[in-house]
């Protein structure tokens, strides 16, 4: 069964035109399937145009948050009701009328060709000069940093395998929606993109801005640590901890020399950045130890409660 996941902030007329639209395609490779719109706290009338297009489209859901929790939460909230409805693959789609539900039979093709994930890659984009331009930066700079194959992966549209949508759905908050290929990569799954039509806004305004631009760029850190770091952080302190702590013990073996030889060093800025370092490495050294304990209490309390 195929779930659309379409999270909506303030999209009712974009909606009007474009939920009968992804029904229909719905409809003609799973009739079974269902479109869930997540009403992120709007303001105008998201969720009553829903509710009237139900009584005509019986396979639309609606779930309603009571206020503005932003996309990624809209996104685990959709993702959970998929995934309890017995979904087999969850597609995310926009709200504001750029993805093109034609394409949906290209993604899950995709799918049944072997991929686990798949992104439309909106590679001639239909937005403002600024918004193509902070994109094609924030992707180049994805791909360098997680090493995850793709074009575009800040684009909404995407399926997934149910095991996908379980695996991810739990680090879904803040701008983290946008790494979602990252996280599939880093967790193992395989990950592909096709090329799709991309259209131009229907109505409305975006809710991109570069404030947006810079917290997914600290997101995108973030995403990094917990992949590689989330169950040994102690590689990540405990290394950066010792190579300052040798770096501070070769600083003060110097200066114990020269203090032997007769020079002196006590109005030195090296004795201070010494002393600096040594004490930086043993704070760091420590708390990787803490967060490996952290990390291991955790795993037994998993333990005890899958036994």
């Amino acid at each position: 069964m195929v779930w659309v996941v379409v999270p909506a902030l303030d999209e009712a007329e974009n909606l009007r035109i474009l939920l009968p639209r992804i029904a229909a395609e719905l409809a003609t490779f799973d009739p079974t399937g269902r479109v869930l719109v997540v009403d992120d706290g709007s303001t105008d009338d998201t969720s009553k145009v829903v509710v009237e297009l139900m009584a005509d489209l019986a396979c639309l859901e609606l779930e309603t948050l009571r206020h503005n929790l932003g996309k990624a939460a809209a996104l685990h909230r959709g993702f959970r009701r998929a995934l309890d409805g017995g979904a087999d693959v969850v597609v995310m789609m926009d709200a504001d009328g750029q993805d093109d539900p034609a394409e949906l039979p290209r993604l899950l093709a995709a799918i049944d060709a072997g991929a686990d994930l798949v992104t439309g890659a909106r590679l001639e984009r239909r937005d403002r000069f600024v918004k193509r331009t902070t994109s094609r930066l924030y992707n180049r700079t994805t791909a360098w940093m997680s090493g995850a194959p793709g074009r575009d992966f800040n684009s909404g549209f995407k399926a997934m395998r149910a095991g996908v949508a379980e695996d991810v759905s739990p680090m879904l908050y803040g701008e983290m929606h946008r790494y979602l290929t990252v996280m599939a990569h880093g967790l193992g799954y395989r990950v592909a993109e096709v090329p799709v039509e991309h259209h131009p806004r229907m109505s409305g305004r975006s809710k991109y801005g570069l404030a947006r631009f810079w917290r997914g760029f600290a997101d995108l850190l973030t995403v990094r640590f917990l992949l590689s770091y989330e169950h040994r952080p102690s590689h990540l302190f405990g290394g950066v901890g010792l190579a300052s702590l040798l770096a501070g013990v070769a600083v003060l073996g110097y200066l114990t020399a020269l203090k032997i030889g007769g020079a002196t060093i006590g109005d030195r800025p090296l004795l201070v950045a010494g002393v600096l370092m040594v004490m930086v490495g043993l704070q760091l050294s420590l708390f990787g130890l803490l967060a490996e304990l952290v990390v291991h209490a955790r795993q037994q309390t998993r333990h005890r409660s899958t036994a």
